[in-house]
């Protein structure tokens, strides 16, 4: 797992929204276990963060904009928890620089300062999380 150092980050209100997020990863990962579908993750942890209280969006398009025009083609963040951190699901046998990178170009896009890359398909979900961060 990749973190941050910085001491002020870990009182962040993206810090506090993130371990909520990862709390209800958690409780997915210990019932349904690995190996399903990145849907199946991605329907049922929209369903434990509701459950947790929190404000969550799902498939948010991402634009790009390029000289001045957005251009609203196929980005799209898996979810997006209280306007402040992205979560991308996947659902793999290894988490790829590709992935990471494209979290890092969804937080430089959005402006937002942290992201989680969950892999629920691994034995225990703490080998599966990638933690970055924007900009600090």
């Amino acid at each position: 797992m990749h973190c941050c150092t910085n001491t002020n980050w870990d009182q962040s209100e993206e810090s506090r929204i993130a371990d909520k997020a990862l709390d209800c990863a958690f409780k997915v990962h210990r019932t349904l276990g690995p190996g399903l579908l990145e849907s199946v993750y991605h329907k049922v942890l929209l369903h434990e963060l509701r459950r947790a209280g929190l404000a969550v969006e799902s498939e948010v398009v991402i634009p790009v904009v390029y000289d001045g025009i957005a251009f609203e083609f196929g980005f799209r963040a898996d979810i997006i928890v209280e306007k402040k951190v992205i979560i991308e699901i996947k659902s793999v046998e290894t988490v790829l620089p590709v992935h990471k990178k494209q979290l890092l170009t969804y937080l430089k896009i959005t402006g937002l300062k942290l992201g989680l890359l969950l892999n629920f398909n691994t034995a225990l979900l703490k080998e599966g999380i990638v933690r970055l961060a924007n900009g600090l």
